[in-house]
């Protein structure tokens, strides 16, 4: 049996988890815009010390993410699952994605935390860059668009990682009844890339996710990737 349509709807869950990461970026430029000299480490340090102070707060958006999809994958299931046996519905009801979450909840607190370091690396690197040089307008000018390559960073995680999610609780409970692939599917339009146009309709082990533009990941787990699994099953 194949999943006909994508199995979890992400773009609200994406949209707000957006909106929550965007804010850490507002709250960069603001920190980056208090000091005047960009060299001052007291920048470096107060950016350190909001990564540091980012915990909580990540851990609760993360886990109001991760609740919305994980919403929206059983939901899917059980739009999908009703021409099946009621014992097999209640086994991908109830299916262990208990280790997937975890492993989600990490990975989303360290990239939450990691938008304040790497914005602190950028600014540095700008500085080192702008010693000696004759390009020093151009540079503060480019120190100060920090807060908005942050914002742009928080954009393309918050896309990225609703998707994966998507992706890694549907592959939880596939695998729990047997599933040993899924064919892949992409979003049919002119943004989908070449690379993964060429996947589509393609079966894919979960055991064995492809490496595409030198990226190894399943459907709808790569950067900016709208593709999504079709769960194959077997009788």
């Amino acid at each position: 049996m194949t999943k006909r349509t994508n199995p979890v709807k992400t773009k609200g869950p994406a949209l707000e988890y957006s909106r929550a990461l965007r804010k850490v970026a507002a709250h960069v430029g603001e920190l980056v815009r208090a000091f005047p000299d960009p060299s001052d480490p007291r920048l470096a340090e107060a950016l350190l010390k909001y990564s540091e102070a980012l915990d909580g707060w990540a851990r609760v958006v993360a886990q109001k993410m991760l609740a919305a999809v994980a919403h929206r994958d059983i939901k899917a299931w059980r739009e999908i699952t009703k021409g099946m046996s009621l014992a097999l519905r209640n086994e991908i009801e109830n299916a262990p994605t208990g280790q997937a979450m975890r492993g989600l909840m990490a990975d989303q607190v360290h990239l939450i935390k990691s938008l304040p370091l790497d914005a602190a690396q950028r600014v540095h690197n700008l500085v080192i860059q702008g010693q000696g040089s004759t390009r020093a307008a151009e540079i503060a000018k480019e120190i100060m668009r920090t807060s908005e390559v942050t914002k742009s960073r928080a954009t393309l995680i918050a896309l990225t990682e609703t998707s994966r999610a998507a992706t890694a609780m549907t592959q939880a409970r596939a695998e729990h009844i047997g599933s040993e692939g899924y064919v892949w599917r992409t979003a049919k339009d002119s943004h989908v890339r070449e690379s993964h146009k060429r996947m589509q309709g393609r079966f894919v082990r979960w055991d064995s996710p492809p490496t595409l533009d030198n990226m190894t990941g399943h459907a709808g787990c790569l950067p900016r990737c709208r593709c999504y699994p079709e769960v194959v099953i077997g009788e």
